[in-house]
C-alpha cells in the first residue's frame, strides 16, 4: 500500500477546519485507517470539531475488540457524534459545531468506506466514480429533480449539509464496501477540492501521472487556481502495491 495526505487553507479563508489522518499500519483491528473530516462554526470551533472527531475516532477504533470494520467504524463515529455533541452543548465558544466525516480501510482486496457530510470518496479505474453520495441540501434537490446537476454546481445553497458529526443525538452514516483490483487508485477530499474541480478534471490530473506527492499537489493548485473558496484535503492512496508514503 501507498498514501499520502494533505491539506491547504485556500484562498480565501484565514482558518485551515479540514484535517486528514492516514496510516497504512494498523489502528485496532483495522489493518489501515483514512480519514477526512471538514469541520463547521466559529472560527475555533470547526478547527476543533474535525480535529476532535478524528481523535475520538483514532482512540475508539485503535480500543474496539470487535472484528467487523463496518461495526468498527460505525461504533467510532458514532462515539464521536456523541463526544463532539457533548462539547457543544457545554462549551459556548463551540456551540454548533460539527464536521463531515469520510472513512476508509482496505481490507484485502476490499474497500470500506463511511460516510457523513459531503466530504468525498472516488475510486478511480479506468475512469473516476464517485462512491460515496453527498448529503447536502442542492444533492437532494438534484435527487428529487428540482435542479439538474450543472445548475447545482453553482447554487447558491451549495454548502449546506443535511448530516454531520456532531449536531444531534444520533447521526445517520452511509456505508459502501466494492472489491478493488490492482492500478486502482483511491482519492477522499473535502468540498474544497470538488467544488473547485470537475471530475474530469481530477481525473486528468491523476491520470496524467507522477508520484502521489507530486498529483496532490498539482490538486490543491489547481483548485486554488480555480478560486480556492475553502479549506482543501486530499488524501490518495494506491492499495495494492508494496510500497509506503507520508503525509
Amino acid at each position: 500500500m501507498k498514501s499520502y495526505c494533505i491539506t491547504d487553507v485556500g484562498q480565501r479563508r484565514v482558518t485551515n477546519q479540514d484535517f486528514v489522518f492516514r496510516s497504512d499500519e494498523a489502528v485496532g483491528n483495522l489493518p489501515n485507517l483514512f480519514v477526512v473530516a471538514d469541520g463547521m462554526g466559529g472560527h475555533k470551533a470547526g478547527d476543533y470539531a474535525s480535529h476532535y472527531t478524528v481523535e475520538t475516532l483514532i482512540k475508539s477504533i485503535a480500543e474496539d475488540e470487535e472484528k467487523n470494520p463496518i461495526k468498527i467504524i460505525r461504533k467510532a463515529i458514532e462515539k464521536a457524534n456523541e463526544k463532539v455533541l457533548e462539547k457543544s452543548l457545554s462549551d459556548e465558544g463551540l456551540a454548533g459545531m460539527g464536521t463531515t466525516v469520510v472513512v476508509a480501510t482496505v481490507i484485502g482486496h476490499y474497500l470500506y468506506v463511511a460516510n457523513v457530510g459531503d466530504s468525498r470518496l472516488y475510486l478511480i479505474t479506468d475512469k473516476i466514480r464517485q462512491v460515496t453520495k453527498d448529503h447536502s441540501l442542492v444533492e437532494e434537490m438534484v435527487r428529487i429533480g428540482e435542479i439538474n446537476r450543472e445548475q447545482a454546481r453553482n447554487h447558491p445553497d451549495k454548502n449546506i449539509i443535511t448530516r454531520a458529526v456532531g449536531i444531534g443525538k444520533e447521526v445517520k452514516i452511509d456505508f459502501f464496501d466494492m472489491r478493488l483490483e490492482k492500478g486502482d487508485l483511491i482519492l477522499m477530499c473535502s468540498d474544497g477540492l470538488s467544488n473547485m474541480l470537475e471530475d474530469d478534471e481530477i481525473e486528468r490530473i491523476i491520470k496524467k501521472g507522477g508520484n502521489l506527492s507530486e498529483i496532490a499537489g498539482e490538486l490543491v493548485r489547481r483548485a486554488n487556481q480555480n478560486g480556492g473558496k475553502d479549506n482543501i484535503a486530499v488524501v490518495l492512496i494506491e492499495p495494492l502495491t508494496d510500497e509506503v508514503g507520508e503525509c
